[in-house]
């Protein structure tokens, strides 16, 4: 049954679940919220480096992309201590809810032209509140799958949710262009993500208030201290950090995705600028849009082969040197094309990154599941989860003291080359240090036994 359920296929696993009637509820929720996370994420993104009379500055871009992925790292680890505590369907309903209003007052902001404070706190209130929602759909998923389901469940509902979300975002570019852009266009969009929050609201309303718990734990007290929950979620996260250091490979797997991500986050500021202010500094903000969107499809299909990529990979060589490989591959994609500040080979280059990037998630999510203890698993992919946004938010953030206006730098393209390079040389150097040093001895290399060990038995 084991072997059955790790070979099933997505579309399998798909179909079984989808016989549970509850499930299907709580997965349509996710997908129309999802769905509208990528068209809202289009909109702002559109407007905050795309807008027809704002030419981004690397600091704006920096700004711009903190606001995008600081929540669901700062506010994610803690949004446990309230989802069990609150019923999750409420939390559902008035999350989209709440979503859906911050939405409202952020496409006024939009269409006014405001870019600054008062646009990212109405951002943030929907992202951070988003954290909640994703959060709430994890913990209700064992209320609405049988036990023997719930593998199958926790592999459908999120890869589902990445896809809508960038089908999404695919939809909110499209509904940007047609609306013609500017701030007209990207309020619009805004306003097409909430109208999704909406009905995802409106879908988990019709789930039963009790169905998606949290069960009453008789063991707690009904009104516990949210303040002392919160500290033992950073006693937590110390204690996760505590154990990736003594489980090396862990934590020299996270250390690799996070270079990664410090190195991609450089190279898609790089990018953005290149397409706004460089290969279309005279044009309309759609026209750059219109082409950096082939950036983000390209991008997209070397994820895909990616996924598709790894799993034979790794049957031919370790997951450590397999990694190793992709961090290599990214470096030598950006030292020949991109130092060309050409569209076609940065397509080829988003293309490139796209294989890396889902490679390596692929290969430290493994890693980490394989080296960290069962009890602390948790931890460690918030943890995961928290270096994973922080770094792509930190490379932004460091390149904007380096990164010219119009992207266009040989010497950030030669820097992230020679990074992406020394990391997996570095990567594949201590774990295979690690793997020497805790190797079990072979029979050969074991002490020979004494003369009285190696005595036969009494007959």
């Amino acid at each position: 049954m084991v072997a059955e359920t790790r070979g099933s296929s997505f579309v399998a696993d798909l179909r079984a679940v989808l016989g549970e009637p509850d499930f299907r509820r709580l997965y349509t929720t996710r997908l129309v919220s999802q769905t509208g996370d990528g068209i809202f994420n289009a909109g702002f993104a559109a407007y905050a480096f795309f807008s027809a009379t704002t030419f981004p500055n690397p600091g704006a871009a920096a700004t711009a992309a903190a606001v995008l992925y600081l929540p669901y790292s700062l506010i994610g680890p803690f949004a446990g201590v309230f989802i069990d505590r609150w019923s999750r369907r409420q939390i559902l309903v008035w999350s989209a809810a709440i979503r859906a209003a911050m939405v409202v007052v952020a496409a006024a902001f939009v269409a006014s032209g405001t870019l600054g404070v008062p646009l990212y706190i109405a951002v943030l209130a929907v992202l951070g509140v988003n954290r909640f929602f994703l959060s709430a759909l994890s913990a209700a998923l064992p209320h609405v799958v049988p036990e023997d389901k719930l593998v199958m469940a926790n592999t459908v509902a999120p890869t589902s949710g990445t896809i809508v979300g960038f089908v999404g975002g695919v939809i909110g570019l499209g509904v940007h262009l047609i609306t013609g852009g500017g701030h007209a266009g990207s309020a619009a969009t805004l306003l097409a993500g909430g109208i999704g929050y909406a009905a995802a609201g409106v879908i988990g309303a019709t789930m039963p208030r009790d169905l998606l718990g949290p069960d009453v734990d008789p063991a707690r007290p009904a009104r516990s201290d949210i303040r002392s929950e919160l500290a033992i979620v950073v006693a937590g996260l110390v204690a996760g950090a505590r154990h990736l250091w003594q489980r090396r490979p862990a934590a020299y797997a996270m250390a690799a995705g996070g270079a990664h991500r410090f190195l991609y986050g450089i190279c898609l500021l790089m990018s953005v600028l290149l397409y706004r202010n460089y290969f279309y500094p005279s044009k309309n903000g759609n026209t750059a849009l219109s082409h950096f969107t082939l950036v983000v499809i390209t991008s997209a299909i070397g994820y895909g082969v990616g996924a598709v990529l790894t799993p034979p990979m790794t049957r031919r060589m370790s997951k450590a040197a397999w990694l190793a490989v992709l961090l290599g591959f990214g470096g030598i994609a950006v030292g020949l094309l991109g130092p060309t500040f050409s569209q076609v080979p940065f397509l080829l280059l988003g293309f490139a990154l796209g294989i890396t990037g889902q490679g390596l998630t692929i290969m430290v999510t493994t890693i980490l599941q394989e080296e960290a203890a069962e009890n602390f698993q948790g931890r460690v992919f918030s943890l995961n989860d928290m270096t994973y946004n922080g770094s792509f938010v930190l490379g932004f953030a460091v390149s904007t003291a380096f990164m010219p206006r119009d992207g266009k730098t040989y010497a950030m393209a030669a820097f992230v080359a020679i990074a992406y390079l020394a990391a997996g040389a570095c990567y594949l150097l201590l774990s295979r240090r690690w793997a020497a040093a805790h190797r079990a001895p072979a029979p050969s290399e074991e002490a020979p036994l004494s003369p009285a060990q190696g005595q036969a038995p009494p007959r």
